[in-house]
């Protein structure tokens, strides 16, 4: 009989957001009369701006006709697209990469944890709790050990480097979960751990589009140093959209090295680029050329009309919330508020109670992680009009108490 990988029996038996899924199922069964309202899962609601949509459907064209029909495509991602994000997310804000560092993938989630296939099973991996969960499960399912650092409400749920050493970090700024974001000076101080430790920084920007303070790096390569200790990791899924249509990047720079057990100094770049050559065969054209289209002067202001409105979304989640005397993160350069439970309820409790008393959902902290316990995530992805009405029953609700 087969032999199963057996790190997979240390996972939890269901997904966070699948838990959440059979939960709200289960009661709206129960009551069918409920208007049940999500504000859970980070999903976006706002459709496809007109230039996305127009240059996929040029591209569906092209694929009609056999003088522009396109078979397989280059794994590591067409050119056109590669080069827009070049001159747009990294030279615009002064860092300097090659377009062959640029690797094209179908998105974050997949690339977060597809990772770890270049990284030996041996290295010790840090990883912030709270946190987004396939950090743990992917490192969990390689049998790699895992060493958490705890954020809390007196760091701010940011994390500092420890005083002990590891060899890979996850961060994501803006947090996923909690909102919060990272300035230049912490940025810096994980680049010199990172260099001082030898440790590979795998930096998250999934959210880096809900930033609006210029001088909050959008990029950890702003951070000088850091081309040499970090793989970035970007995704169009919430700055255009594309949780459904699914496109994203890497960014692996030809300076960045590990070593073989041996001692041997090897790419990172060419381990992915091989890892990527083989178990990938790259993003379908017609999504690249929508997501080429974000960075046209009509694809950026139609993407900023989109952002905005998420933004206005978190503004009100976070301002009434507070009003009503919870504790907030985030909500600000981020879509996500991060809020304390009422006393002596945990997680779980407080989603119950929402569910039952408001009939809107959100995501229990402690799914994030032991730090997130006592903490609730709230997404500003809904509709104005949803938002607004969950807002309303919040304060018909605790406004009262």
């Amino acid at each position: 009989m087969v032999l199963i990988n057996e790190n997979f029996l240390q996972l939890q038996n269901s997904y966070l957001f699948s838990t959440i899924a059979q939960k709200r199922a289960a009661y709206q069964a129960a009551h069918p009369e409920a208007g049940i309202i999500s504000l859970g899962i980070g999903d976006v609601t706002q459709p496809l701006c007109p230039a996305v949509v127009a240059a996929m459907h040029e591209a569906v064209n092209e694929m009609a006709q056999a003088a522009t029909f396109r078979g397989y495509g280059p794994e590591q991602g067409y050119d056109f697209l590669r080069q827009a994000i070049l001159e747009h997310d990294y030279l615009a804000r002064g860092v300097t990469l090659d377009e062959d560092e640029i690797f094209i993938s179908d998105g974050s989630k997949s690339d977060t944890g597809n990772i770890g296939d270049i990284l030996g099973a041996a290295n010790v991996v840090a990883i912030t709790d709270p946190v987004y969960p396939v950090y743990v499960d992917t490192n969990v399912m390689a049998g790699r050990e895992i060493k958490i650092l705890p954020t809390n409400a007196s760091n701010g749920f940011c994390a500092v480097p420890p005083d002990f050493h590891t060899d890979v970090v996850y961060l994501c700024s803006p947090n996923n979960p909690t909102g919060t974001v990272l300035n230049r000076e912490q940025l810096t101080a994980w680049v010199d751990y990172a260099k001082r430790e030898g440790a590979l920084l795998l930096f998250d920007a999934a959210y880096k589009a809900f930033i609006t303070d210029p001088e909050l790096p959008q990029s950890i390569y702003e951070i000088p140093g850091a081309k040499e200790c970090a793989i970035e990791f970007c995704s169009f899924s919430k700055t255009a959209g594309f949780t459904g249509t699914r496109c994203a990047f890497a960014v692996v720079p030809k300076a960045l090295m590990g070593q073989t057990a041996a001692g041997e100094k090897v790419s990172l770049n060419a381990l992915w680029n091989r890892r990527h050559t083989t178990k990938f065969n790259g993003t379908p054209y017609i999504v690249q050329r929508g997501a080429a289209a974000i960075y046209t002067p009509e694809g950026k202001a139609q993407v900023q009309q989109t952002l905005a409105y998420y933004r206005e979304n978190a503004k009100l989640i976070k301002s009434a919330l507070t009003d009503l005397g919870f504790t907030c993160f985030g909500g600000e350069h981020s879509p996500y508020v991060w809020l304390e439970a009422p006393a002596g309820m945990t997680s779980w409790d407080f989603f119950d109670l929402l569910l039952e008393q408001l009939n809107v959902v959100g995501t229990p902290g402690s799914g994030f992680g032991p730090s997130g316990e006592g903490y609730f995530r709230l997404t500003a992805f809904g509709s104005h009009e949803q938002t607004a009405e969950a807002i309303e029953r919040f304060r018909n609700y605790f406004g009262k108490k």
